[in-house]
């Protein structure tokens, strides 16, 4: 696993030298292909060494950040154009996939903590060195409190469980089970935050609509991942206890749900309907692994993975109409259709992905977490009709909003998607609904 990490090192002098901006994306999709030819164990942690492995759910959050990453500096091209410090934002690119890589496949917890509060400082430089608006400053530190606020009972929760059984290795916290309220609460809040869940959402909006279309596409693709990543790793502990009060955070989780699909219908800029989407799509991954079952920890770690490609893409295509328009509000983006006729089918097939449409990840993840969460609870099935059915509402209310209507007549000038462009859609769309052919993967783990 260290080999990996040399290769991002030496890439960071690499960004400092005169026109290398397209070497370092081609060499993040180099890293991609080497780290794909990696030879995976079916159960266990393999490639083991110097506090790091892998298993099946690493390799695949890992391979994400990885494709997210060398896709933000695809999407990123305008900073090049106009030469706006686009050295130090590869710089930045870099040092957070460093901080993911490592985030992702740590074995000791204690290093998993240092590099789960760490990413968070790359996405803050993110937002305040290449954000739109002033209001930047104020979402970044929305950011910063929302997650640092429960970082502190997760590390003390860390040595508690240190000080108990005398090792920090996560493969060995199967042998330990906790029935303290205080450490449950001190070691899942932080997680919920990051996710975000309902009632602890409102940095999520904020950031993403004040971030540039690379800090966005990392927030949705990644970041929200993290919190999934660390309940399922730590969940193991806390079996008992999470069979005792999980029906408050499911409730949570699939009340605020339906509320924020509610929500959607009511925003005006395209980033920020997007964003609460993605709240409510994070909500069933919550619902999913706390029922505690095979479903649903499978069904939420296959939503992770087609959320943050669908709605980075999303975020793709946001950006695009953003540069061309000057505005995202959905009372200017409207009969998109009329100008960019092409651009129109990727809106339509990214939306009907969020709204879980097969053959994307997305279907099979929301299937795999309805089957966990109807038979833990057949009451939960209300809610879940009303979720899916809302997303699909909201989906199509943005499409025939944004596509449909007569144009503003104040546009002047304007220009059809560019290669570039497409090919950024492609590698979005492609992995979110070609995974679907080797979902028999689940039987992995």
């Amino acid at each position: 696993m260290m080999k990996f990490f040399f290769l991002l090192f030496f890439l960071i002098p690499l960004c400092f030298l005169k026109n290398m901006f397209w070497l370092v994306q081609i060499m993040l999709f180099f890293f991609m292909f080497l780290f794909m030819n990696l030879t995976m164990g079916a159960m266990n942690f393999c490639n083991l060494g110097y506090m790091m492995g892998c298993d099946m759910i690493s390799f695949g959050l890992i391979m994400l950040s990885i494709w997210i990453c060398s896709l933000m500096i695809m999407a990123s091209e305008s900073l090049y154009k106009s030469n706006y410090f686009y050295k130090l934002f590869l710089m930045n690119v870099l040092f957070l996939l460093i901080m993911l890589y490592f985030t992702f496949s740590m074995l000791n917890i204690l290093m998993f903590y240092l590099f789960f509060e760490g990413s968070l400082i790359p996405t803050l430089i993110l937002i305040l060195g290449w954000g739109y608006q002033p209001e930047r400053i104020q979402a970044g530190l929305y950011l910063l409190f929302y997650t640092l606020f429960m970082s502190l009972p997760l590390l003390l929760g860390l040595f508690f469980i240190f000080n108990n059984i005398d090792t920090m290795v996560m493969y060995l916290y199967k042998f330990y089970e906790s029935n303290s309220l205080i450490l449950y609460l001190s070691m899942v809040l932080a997680f919920f935050v990051k996710m975000p869940m309902y009632f602890v959402h409102l940095w999520l909006p904020k950031a993403h609509v004040e971030a540039p279309i690379s800090g966005s596409m990392i927030l949705a693709g990644i970041m929200l991942k993290l919190g999934g990543y660390g309940l399922l790793r730590v969940m193991i502990i806390f079996q008992k206890m999470t069979l005792k009060i999980s029906n408050l955070w499911i409730v949570i989780s699939l009340v605020g749900g339906f509320f924020i699909s509610l929500k959607c219908f009511c925003q005006v800029d395209m980033k920020s309907l997007i964003a609460y989407s993605s709240v409510a799509h994070m909500g069933l991954v919550i619902g999913g692994i706390l029922t505690m079952n095979y479903w649903g920890f499978y069904g939420s770690y296959v939503l992770m993975i087609g959320h943050g490609l669908c709605s980075s893409g999303l975020f793709c295509l946001s950006n695009m109409n953003y540069e061309r328009l000057g505005s995202r509000s959905l009372f200017i983006n409207k009969g998109m259709m009329s100008y960019m006729p092409s651009m129109s089918l990727w809106w339509f097939l990214f939306l009907i992905g969020n709204m879980a449409a097969p053959p994307s990840m997305n279907f099979l993840g929301e299937v795999e977490l309805i089957n966990s969460m109807v038979s833990w609870s057949w009451l939960t099935m209300v809610m879940l009709m009303l979720i899916s059915f809302f997303s699909a509402g909201y989906s199509l209310y943005l499409f025939s909003y944004s596509q449909h209507g007569s144009y503003n007549m104040g546009l002047y000038s304007f220009y059809t998607g560019v290669s570039r462009e497409y090919l950024l859609l492609f590698l979005h769309w492609m992995p979110l609904n070609f995974i679907f052919l080797k979902f028999d993967y689940s039987i992995w783990f």
